[in-house]
């Protein structure tokens, strides 16, 4: 199937071939007959990506400083590496769209297979949806009307929070389709609608919709304007639906809003704002979010969890049935908005066009759905002939961590054959990159494959346990970025059916050039030694998956234990005893925390592990006390010796946290079946972990 890409790094629209996607559990797939074109937003992301490296950070100031925090800390080099990754990556265009269910997921019980509907999917042939952006499309509704039933939720939002009543005066500036859009929508309402554009074909459609509507080129003052429509005392509401980095749009509307008036953005303009109009009249302004409510929440877009009815009457979802509605009943019309239509094959010329033509308002891909390439797999390249290795690899998983930090780091030597995600578009993007020869959102076509000797897990951590025990079961080597599991059943489950298969846990911090340099320098010591690790992990959001204790399993079994287990390698002992205390945490997500840990050859270690730092200060000091020596590594930038008679400092070229040795070691040893860390090892921190993270949330 092909889908629409935009790239963030050059601008560059390309028809993408990608497998595929899968059903989700409380989803459904929808085969395409229409999407609607979003002109003013998709074309702000087409401009974005075309623009350069400075032309970017001046539109982003906020990220900005992201990146200069980040290079004080992680270095140049980690973080133009990062930046570029990021800009690589392309992006889906397209939010509202329609067509024809093809398959449900086992979750989700309103939709049957043939029901026609609408939904928040992309530009691509197939989508897959979840079941709250998702809504059939009544009888009476054409097709291409109810493309851009998405679209036309977010004016209704707008409209929403302006809390309109009937014979209210409402002000629209900026009658581009949004604003057209929100016209129909007062003029239903019952609200006398003055609105204004510098595009007189707008202007002159906007008035047979009953708007009193002018052209800003006229001369016209808008705020005197509005004042003498309304006996000088003012709009009682304004809808900015403009988009323009001027702040002027803002200030037009506080000047021309009656006192404790209202103004929603739902466009984007420069808010640079004057407070003297806002203070003096007790002007209420509200930037309104989208769809409406349930936009943004994990909760509702993706695990399906509705509002109830009685205290949260209009959702994203029932926004959608409310737009259907009003197509239905001829209240809202789309036979003037729809300018230019074309087929989905002819996407990349499209938005040429669209780009180059003034009159564009409301833009239309059909689809030739009855001629669907589903398969769940497509060929993207061939490394096969160029490796050396009998190694053939199969990853699960193509996020952030697998596409920025791991492929980089494999040696051309091993054979990338196929690579899964989900939706598909990850994995065909991320395998033509790094040189797989297979994309599929399909799993068995990794685990099944007799060729595919050795699996590469980094997919969301509940989904580990499952993944790396069918691997083990069809004699895969596996390798599982952290954590093992996150339950002591799964732990049990797995030590019960291993034997001596290769598995591996992605503990790369052991394999950094400056911790492999500390143990050589620890390597005559026969005292016992004190280790202190302080990890400033940084805040992350509640409703994080991460955050989730039954998807992520919390940052103490996430990513805590990569700093138990360096703790024990330091030692080189086996785990006495542990306790922990956590920090007071009203959102339960026990992310700040100190660890204690006693070893059986007498070493203790200290892991403070915080959320609530800064991000512009080192995230990583590991600190080793013994036999009147100490050895401390800086953000594994530089380690630093005190007490020694021949080492004082080693400084790394760039930031390395043993990310590359530790794969390409996994991989060669493959070769013999030889472990890197025993089983019996990566158990017993997996289970100390999940021990610490059950005392801290008891």
């Amino acid at each position: 199937m092909k889908q629409l890409l935009n790239s963030f790094g050059d601008g560059t629209i390309k028809l993408e071939d990608i497998s595929k996607p899968k059903v989700p559990n409380n989803g459904v797939l929808i085969k395409n007959y229409y999407s609607a074109v979003s002109v003013g937003t998709e074309r702000m992301l087409v401009d974005f990506g075309k623009a350069n490296y400075l032309q970017k950070a001046r539109q982003q100031p906020e990220k900005v400083k992201e990146v200069i925090n980040k290079v004080k800390t992680d270095g140049f080099n980690t973080t133009y590496n990062a930046v570029k990754s990021k800009l690589d990556q392309p992006i889906p265009l397209g939010y509202s769209s329609c067509g024809e269910i093809i398959a449900v997921g086992d979750d989700c019980n309103d939709f049957e297979i043939g029901d026609l509907v609408i939904s928040n999917g992309a530009h691509a042939e197939i989508v897959a949806v979840n079941k709250n952006l998702v809504a059939k499309i009544p009888e009476g509704v054409s097709l291409e009307d109810a493309a851009f039933t998405v679209i036309s939720s977010i004016p209704l939002q707008g409209v929403r929070l302006l809390e309109t009543e009937i014979g209210d005066t409402v002000v629209i500036t900026g009658l581009g389709l949004m604003g057209l859009i929100a016209s129909q929508i007062l003029v239903a309402s019952g609200c006398h609608v003055i609105a204004t554009d510098f595009d007189e074909s707008k202007v002159e459609m906007a008035k047979s919709y009953g708007v009193d509507a002018i052209n800003a080129k006229d001369g016209i003052d808008i705020v005197e304007y509005v004042k003498k429509k309304t006996t000088n005392q003012g709009a009682d509401k304004v809808l900015i639906t403009a988009s323009t980095k001027s702040n002027e749009p803002i200030m037009q509307a506080a000047h021309m809003t009656r006192k404790r008036g209202k103004i929603v953005l739902v466009g984007v303009v420069g808010l640079d704002i004057d407070r003297t109009p806002f203070y003096e009249k007790e002007i209420t302004f509200q930037v309104s979010s989208s769809y409406g409510p349930g936009r943004y929440d994990a909760n509702y877009e993706e695990k399906g969890v509705d509002y109830p009815y009685g205290y949260v009457r209009w959702t994203e979802n029932r926004n959608f049935q409310a737009i259907l509605n009003m197509i239905k009943t001829n209240r809202l019309s789309f036979n003037s908005l729809i300018t230019h239509k074309f087929k989905f094959e002819e996407a990349e010329k499209a938005y040429e066009e669209l780009s180059n033509t003034g009159n564009v308002i409301g833009g239309l891909f059909e689809y030739n759905h009855e001629q669907v390439d589903d398969q769940d797999i497509v060929e993207i390249g061939d490394r096969k002939l160029s490796v050396k290795s009998n190694v053939t690899v199969g990853v699960i998983g193509a996020g952030n961590y697998t596409s920025q930090t791991l492929l980089p780091k494999i040696d051309q030597e091993y054979r990338l054959k196929t690579i899964v995600s989900s939706a598909g578009l990850s994995s065909t993007v991320v395998g033509k990159k790094r040189g797989f020869e297979f994309s599929t959102t399909n799993i068995d076509k990794v685990l099944s494959d007799d060729e595919i000797n050795t699996v590469i897990i980094t997919t969301r951590h509940d989904t580990h346990f499952e993944y790396v025990k069918s691997a083990l079961k069809n004699n895969k080597a596996v390798f599982v970025e952290k954590p093992l599991a996150l339950t002591h059943k799964e732990l049990d489950e797995l030590e019960a059916i291993y034997t001596d298969q290769h598995i591996m846990v992605g503990f790369n911090r052991r394999f950094s050039p400056l911790i492999e340099k500390m143990m050589g320098l620890l390597e005559s010591t026969i005292s016992a030694k004190s280790i202190m690790i302080n990890v400033n992990a940084g805040k992350i959001p509640v409703e994080h998956w991460t955050q989730d204790p039954n998807v992520g399993g919390g940052r103490l079994i996430g990513e805590a234990c990569h700093f138990i287990d360096l703790a024990k390698y330091i030692s080189g002992s086996e785990i006495s005893d542990y306790e922990i205390v956590s920090m007071n945490d009203r959102n339960d997500t026990f992310d700040t925390f100190s660890i204690i840990l006693k070893f059986k050859d007498g070493s203790i270690a200290n892991i403070n592990y915080y959320a609530n730092g800064n991000k512009s200060y080192p995230k990583e000091n590991v600190q080793v006390n013994c036999e009147d020596k100490i050895l401390e590594i800086d953000n594994f930038k530089i380690l630093r010796g005190y007490g020694f008679d021949k080492f004082s400092k080693l400084k790394s070229p760039k930031q390395d946290k043993g990310h590359a040795k530790c794969i390409n070691s996994f991989l060669n040893s493959t070769k013999t079946n030889t472990p890197l860390i025993s089983f019996e090892e990566l158990i017993e921190v997996s289970r100390i972990s999940i021990d610490l993270d059950q005392i801290i949330r008891n």
